[in-house]
This record gives structure tokens, sequence and C-alpha cells, in this order.
């Protein structure tokens, strides 16, 4: 056992009474500490660092710009079950743009840490108004919740739908209706 995680995932098995020297899980704990080291791997990665050289200044472009559909996973802090779904950013470029892969990169970044939805979606609208700068940001995500599907009131068709406005998409009713329906297409 290399990872301390190992020990502690030996101990939950025996714990719910199995057996961890039989065949089909005596090289779990050591699968459960990589893939938990995996889906918290957010936190060893900085935003900054990702977005620090991919921000684009002197741009004239002044519309809408939105990435959708952006696919997350990530562990809901309460139950480390798992919630999943899609992203869509939207952003009012003022004379700087970010390169679109680094939108996606920072849902990746915010989403493999044991997060909340709501909080996840502030922190990526936040993020992007403090390191792009533009004249606003819209952020809306829609998950899946294991931890309502498969325990507590188990809602199998249960989806949560959050939002993020900022700057002109909360101030202009204009802008928020036209995010709103482009990500609906």
């Amino acid at each position: 056992m290399n990872d301390p995680i190992e020990p502690l995932i030996e101990g939950l098995l025996r714990e719910v009474g199995e057996d961890v020297d039989r065949e089909g899980l005596s090289q779990t704990p050591g699968r459960v500490a990589r893939s938990m080291r995996y889906l918290t791997s957010g936190y060893q990665q900085d935003a900054r660092s990702v977005l620090n050289n991919a921000v684009f200044e002197g741009e004239d472009y002044d519309e809408m710009v939105v990435v959708r559909d952006i696919e997350f996973y990530s562990l809901c802090e309460h139950h480390m079950l798992p919630f999943f779904g899609k992203c869509h950013i939207a952003y009012l470029p003022d004379k700087r743009i970010i390169g679109l892969s680094k939108v996606a990169r920072l849902v990746e970044i915010f989403s493999r840490r044991l997060q909340v939805q709501e909080r996840l979606t502030t922190q990526i609208a936040q993020t992007m108004q403090e390191w792009v700068k533009p004249k606003g940001v819209g952020v809306v995500m829609d998950a899946s919740h294991l931890c309502m599907m498969m325990r507590g009131v188990q809602k199998q068709n249960s989806s949560a739908t959050t939002s993020a406005m900022l700057g002109t998409f909360r101030a202009d009713r204009g802008t928020r209706t036209e995010f709103l329906e482009l990500i609906r297409r």
C-alpha cells in the first residue's frame, strides 16, 4: 500500500462486512485510491495557470460568446456520490477574449473537487469575470445527482439547474434572455 487512502478503503470494506483478501476485492483499495486522486485532482490545479496564457487582449469582438454542453462530473461533498451533467457558459467580451478550450478546462478544474452544484456554478462565473474581465458572464449548469437517485428520496428522473449571472447578464434582461435562448437550441 503506497497511497495513504488505501488502508482507509481497506478499513471501510472490513467495516461493511467484506473480506478484503478475496480475489474480487484484493486490488480494490489501490483502485479506489487512484480513482479518488483523479476525481479530486482539481485541488492540485490552479485556474490562474490555465487561464493566464489564454486571455488575448485588444480584440474588437463584442458579441456574446457561448460555449455550451460542456460535460462535467463531480462528487457531492455531502455524500461523496457523483453528480454530472452539462455546463453552459457565455460572456460578453470587453477587448479581451479567452481560448475556448480554456473555458472547458475551467469547468474541469472546479468540478474535480468535492462540490455542491451551487458553488461550482458560482466559482466558474466569478473566475471568468476575474480573469477575462468581460462586460458580463452567464453560467447555467444542469445536473443529475446520484445522492438523490440512489439513496434518500430515490428520484431517478430529477435534475437540478443552477445559474450565475454577473455584470450585463444580471443587469440586462435582453442579454440574459439571449443567452438562455442560445443554450436551449
